[in-house]
């Protein structure tokens, strides 16, 4: 297989191209609107219920919704990105991420605030599959990990403005408020529609197109050097089933990027190489949110106020603090996931974050049982919620993605990668519209020991089923699955250990 992308000497750190980051920036700001959904709905929902008269059930199917809708915009979105490029497929998601919100914005009734929830939703499930893809096939490998995970780190970002803004326009009356904090999310929508069309295409799509002249002058500019340019396009081409040798402006490559015949490879004839990769790519989705990510970052004031916190403003400025964890910790693990690797950090996020959930439990549930205000149970759960979400931030919510685009095969990706994300939402949907549920029935301390449980099964998972990646060219991966291909399937290397 060709030359593998050119790597500096052993002590010598490659330079982060300026214009590669600048394309993972733009793309990746499509996932702040996600993230602005997210938080925003946490603290409108006080308001949503107080202002339409609302139940329980119907504020849990209204937060849980956005989820449940992503399934259809991430059954979308692996084809059409194979189809119209991944650059178009995030202007489509910023369409329909403007028309949803300007639906919740000017929402007169409880109808059409689902309705607007959901075609966010569908928004939602193509820029979680697009934004790492694209930002992942532009990326040299030594830098793969930091670009890729800057969608992530727009998520929290969007989380964290969301929290702000829940706290801003609380102060405005009650039917203006939280229409305030849902419509806002259009204006960004239509910037980034429009500043989208000024990044190139991913070299790695242009090349499955056969658009080899393309792809060549694409890798040109996010490239250190031409030498640089000309190994990963050789590889490129490999992948593409193009020969390595052909220097010719277009040409028809064995394995097209329409789609054809990838979900007969993906579900019904996978090679036990793919069939590795699936469980890997797959069950890191399953598990990110049986670890209770949703019921935090949805249901914090909940949170909050059962453990002691009564004023909604207090209650407010504690979840904010909530977005800035997050976003701190997720900066931590983008400037840090291509020195101590995916596998490292994500069973430090792992173990990190089953024992915070087993403290915040305790803490939780002896508030329940108490007949006064325990002040030590109060700041514990604040603590432990914090800690949570930080350690979450280091490895679940940045690797998952990061690893996700980038172990299937060129061919396969974009559709693998989608359906990781419909398995991501609907275990999103699932804990999101049942956990007011779940903490009734168990107590919220009992919820939150059952998400310990699941912590510790994850673990396992991630210990026994994922191989490390860092530092190893997107056509190399494919081997780290493969029997017999690499040593370090079930472990690290020995630089690592």
């Amino acid at each position: 297989m060709g030359t593998m992308e050119i790597a500096t000497g052993e002590n010598e750190k490659a330079k982060l191209n300026k214009y590669a980051l600048a394309c993972a920036i733009v793309a990746s700001l499509i996932n702040t609107i996600f993230g602005y959904d997210t938080g925003v709905i946490s603290g409108a929902n006080i308001f949503i219920k107080e202002d339409l008269k609302l139940k329980d059930t119907q504020i849990e199917v209204l937060a849980g919704t956005l989820n449940l809708c992503a399934l259809v915009g991430s059954a979308l979105s692996g084809r059409t990105s194979d189809m119209i490029g991944r650059r178009y497929t995030i202007v489509v998601a910023s369409v329909i991420f403007m028309v949803g919100a300007v639906l919740m914005g000017f929402s007169p009734n409880f109808a059409i605030l689902m309705t607007g929830r959901c075609i966010a939703g569908v928004g939602v499930g193509f820029s979680l599959m697009i934004a790492p893809v694209y930002s992942t096939e532009i990326s040299s490998s030594s830098h793969r990990g930091a670009l890729s995970s800057l969608p992530e780190l727009c998520i929290s970002i969007g989380i964290l403005l969301g929290y702000i803004s829940n706290f801003a326009f609380s102060k405005l009356p009650l039917k203006l408020g939280w229409r305030m904090m849902l419509g806002i999310a259009a204006i960004p929508s239509i910037g980034l529609a429009l500043g989208i069309l000024w990044l190139p295409e991913s070299p790695r799509w242009l090349a499955m197109q056969g658009r080899l002249k393309d792809a060549k002058e694409v890798l040109l500019l996010v490239s250190d050097s031409k030498e640089e340019a000309e190994s990963r396009f050789s590889d490129i081409k490999v992948a593409a089933g193009i020969d390595e040798k052909c220097n010719e402006d277009v040409v028809t490559p064995a394995k097209t990027a329409s789609g054809a015949g990838v979900w007969k490879e993906l579900l019904i004839r996978p090679t036990p190489t793919v069939r590795r990769i699936i469980l890997a790519a797959w069950g890191i989705h399953f598990f990110q949110h049986l670890t209770g990510i949703e019921a935090v970052v949805l249901y914090s004031p909940r949170i909050f106020k059962k453990a002691g916190v009564m004023d909604k403003q207090k209650l407010l400025l504690a979840t904010i603090g909530v977005g800035v964890t997050k976003a701190i910790f997720i900066l931590v693990a983008t400037f840090n996931l291509d020195k101590f690797g995916r596998r490292r950090l994500m069973l430090t996020s792992v173990l990190g974050v089953t024992t915070a959930l087993t403290v915040l439990g305790f803490s939780l549930t002896m508030v329940h049982f108490s007949t006064r205000q325990l002040y030590w149970a109060l700041c514990l759960s604040i603590i432990s919620t914090y800690k949570y979400v930080a350690f979450f931030s280091i490895g679940l919510s940045t690797v998952t993605w990061v690893y996700t685009a980038e172990i299937f095969p060129l061919r396969l990706r974009a559709q693998g990668a989608s359906i990781g994300v419909a398995i991501n939402r609907a275990m999103n949907a699932a804990i999101s519209m049942s956990f007011i549920s779940i903490y009734e029935a168990l107590t919220i301390g009992g919820a939150f020991f059952m998400f310990a449980g699941f912590g510790a099964l994850a673990a396992l998972f991630f210990y026994f089923f994922m191989p490390e990646t860092k530092g190893k060219a997107l056509e190399e991966i494919e081997m780290l699955f493969t029997p017999g291909g690499s040593k370090a399937r079930h472990g690290t290397t020995e630089e690592e250990l």
